[in-house]
């Protein structure tokens, strides 16, 4: 436990203005981000008497080694800066609202020539207009169903849609209506996309433009004693208030609001979210934190606000933001939202009538989320606990491992090989810190030298920057011949943002874990041990776990350590395992569908995507332009005569492509154009069952 006085800043060094604090633990790594009017003032908190300090602050200024802060000229930018850097290096001591599910979206893809209607999860995408969140994804599609009636926009996947575009013949929305069909052309690009436009006006909440133009249509078509064209309309107006009914109205007035409410104890807090348009609630989502710092209600709503509003712009922003605590100081957090929204946002706490009665809604479904947390909480904390202690048990650990790494080899008959680390802290995964490496130190298939070079290359890299002897080189471009290049990768590309500064942030291996497991038995946990060995390090225990019978293996031990099948220790090993077993998986897939996507054109210089695909498309295929003369291939736009020159040496000098096998049958597939991978070679089809099987 470190003093604050050992790190505390001199007198006058803080300066008294606007901006930013990390602190920052032995490891360098940041574990706090604060903000302040007055650094100075806010700094000054933390460094009192301990015994004044509340029991979290006080955790967080003794688990911290240096503090360091930026100065900036207003407080908007210091909230700005704090939510970069709190989204950046995930310090552990702040307020981080975490959700146990990705919320669906309504979502209409602007961004194409015809637009498409679907579900979308995850990170939103430029370009894509999202309505929602959605609690449930049947819940989107009950509502698309009905409004298809009278927005027959298209819902299909691409491949859906340029196979109907082929044969001529669409789908069966198509036929029955609930889809314009723009794939074989019934519909312009321009009317599809008008199309488009309507439906998310009418999903904004502009209903009443809709329901009165198809009214007026049908009494026309009934004057006009079209009585099949007027019932169609008839139907088509009880399509929209059907699904608008599934909406009730909650505003009278037809606001566009969010509305937050917290529920708190003194350990953890939630958060409900109602998401309020055209005074219909069109979404709702919430999230729940560990309270790991001293912080007030107004506190945890200005969080939420960042975290909710952090990535938005424009209408994603409603113009008034309903919440139980204003922040402190106010103007900064509702200048910020202005800005994000390139208008004025009221930030403000109902006092009456209908929004304080929605608010009193939100407020107990915050309050029953935090209960069936707690519930879950209790259980999960419990069995996690009682896992790591018996895995320290059976291991001979002195404490339990919080940080557990796990490594595994992957490769097919020995060509692409890599390794994947996939990391457990207090027993759940932390998938930012998950790594992926090629192995590059020799060829073929050993999985006992793969994994020794694999732990070489790994604590190397922590040894190397505990002794601070210099600057890392950037891991996806290595400076030494690969033997210590990991990918670095992070899995999802969410976690990708600030991976280029070097200090505090997880893709570096500066953190040691307390167990080191490989997916093996003696001969790969003997390979792991060597590694530590050699590299001096003798404070990480290391085990393995066999599929076979799932024994755990010791370094020098004969005989395996045989844990109960009811074990939740044995559990957690197996999941840890699996982990490492997947993500490996999926690398050595990624890089193979690569490997057979290459093709000769790759090779040409000067020759870029867009003229390859010119290229085969011309020709339909790589086959055919092998045997073109130079002069066939200056047919095709944008190809000089140098460059097809070039390219029939190169075609000339690679050797011809095997025919295309079906695996299952033994069947040689002929080549066709939609048979082509991407590099213009034939793709070798295989039953998924027997091509996994192949998999190490």
């Amino acid at each position: 436990m470190a003093d604050p006085s050992s790190y505390r800043p001199r007198p006058g060094e803080i300066p008294d203005s606007p901006g930013v604090y990390r602190f920052r633990d032995e490891h360098r790594r940041v574990i706090y981000v604060g903000k302040a009017k007055s650094l100075r003032q806010r700094l000054a908190n933390y460094f009192q008497d301990l015994a004044n300090l509340h029991p979290r602050t006080r955790s967080m200024v003794t688990t911290a080694a240096s503090v360091e802060w930026t100065v900036v000229s207003t407080e908007v930018e210091a909230l700005q800066l704090e939510y970069s850097w709190i989204k950046e290096y995930d310090p552990r001591f702040n307020v981080k609202y975490r959700d146990d599910k990705s919320y669906p979206y309504l979502a209409v893809t602007m961004n194409e020539q015809f637009p498409r209607v679907q579900v979308m999860r995850g990170h939103k995408k430029k370009g894509v207009r999202y309505f929602g969140p959605y609690a449930h994804a049947w819940a989107i599609r009950d509502t698309v169903d009905l409004l298809l009636r009278v927005f027959p926009v298209r819902t299909c996947s691409a491949g859906v849609f340029k196979n109907a575009s082929r044969t001529g013949r669409p789908c069966l929305l198509g036929y029955i209506g609930k889809c314009s069909a723009p794939c074989v052309g019934r519909i312009t690009p321009e009317d599809h996309q008008e199309l488009a436009e309507e439906f998310c006006d009418f999903m904004a909440g502009r209903t009443g433009t809709y329901l009165r133009r198809l009214e007026k249509q049908m009494m026309e078509a009934a004057e006009e004693m079209e009585y099949e064209r007027a019932a169609r309309l008839r139907d088509d107006i009880g399509a929209l208030k059907k699904a608008m009914e599934k909406n009730a109205v909650v505003l009278a007035d037809a606001t566009d609001a969010d509305l937050i409410a917290v529920a708190e104890d003194e350990l953890e807090a939630a958060v409900q979210i109602f998401h309020v348009r055209g005074g219909r609630v069109r979404g709702q989502r919430g999230w729940v934190t560990d309270k790991v710092e001293e912080v007030t209600t107004g506190a945890l709503v200005e969080h939420a606000l960042q975290q909710l509003y952090g990535e938005e712009s424009g209408d994603a922003v409603p113009r008034e933001v309903l919440v139980p605590a204003l922040p402190d100081p106010l103007e900064p957090v509702q200048e910020w939202l202005t800005g994000r929204r390139g208008s004025n946002v009221s930030l403000r706490i109902p006092q009456r009538g209908d929004k304080k009665a929605l608010m009193e809604t939100v407020q107990r479904n915050a309050q029953q989320s935090l209960v069936l947390h707690k519930t879950k909480r209790a259980s999960d904390l419990t069995t996690r606990s009682r896992a790591l202690e018996e895995i320290a048990d059976a291991l001979s650990l002195d404490s339990a491992p919080l940080r557990i790494e796990c490594y595994d080899i992957s490769h097919l008959q020995g060509q692409d090989v890599v390794a994947s680390m996939v990391v457990f802290e207090d027993g759940l995964a932390r998938k930012s810190e998950y790594r992926r490496f090629q192995i590059k130190g020799f060829e073929g298939q050993d999985d006992v030298r793969s994994m020794h070079e694999v732990i070489s290359r790994r604590f190397r890299r922590y040894l190397a920057e505990k002794e601070r002897t210099g600057e890392w080189a950037d891991e996806n471009g290595d400076t030494d011949g690969g033997v210590d290049g990991a990918h670095s990768l992070p899995e999802s590309p969410g976690e990708a943002n600030g991976l280029k500064d070097e200090e505090g942030r997880p893709r570096k291996f500066a953190y040691p874990p307390q167990l080191v497991v490989v997916d093996g038995g003696q001969p790969q946990v003997a390979a792991a041990k060597r590694a530590l060995d050699e590299l001096g390090i003798d404070d990480v225990a290391v085990c393995g776990l066999a599929k076979r019978l799932e024994e755990v293996w010791l370094p020098d031990d004969d005989d395996p350590v045989v844990l109960p099948r009811t074990s939740e220790g044995l559990y957690l090993l197996q999941r840890v395992r699996d982990e490492a077993h997947r993500f490996a998986i999926t690398y050595q897939r990624s890089k193979r569908a690569k490997r057979f996507r290459a093709s000769p054109l790759d090779d040409v210089p000067g020759l870029g995507e867009t003229r390859k695909q010119a290229l085969l498309k011309h020709f339909g295929s790589l086959k055919k332009l092998r045997s073109a003369t130079i002069d066939q291939i200056c047919e095709v736009p944008g190809i000089g005569r140098k460059t097809a020159e070039t390219v029939a040496v190169a075609l000339a000098q690679a050797s011809p492509a095997a025919p295309a096998v079906n695996t299952a049958t033994g069947e040689i597939i002929e080549e066709e154009p939609g048979t082509m991978g991407s590099g213009g070679e034939p793709v070798t089809t295989g039953a998924p069952d027997e091509r996994r099987g192949q998999e190490t």
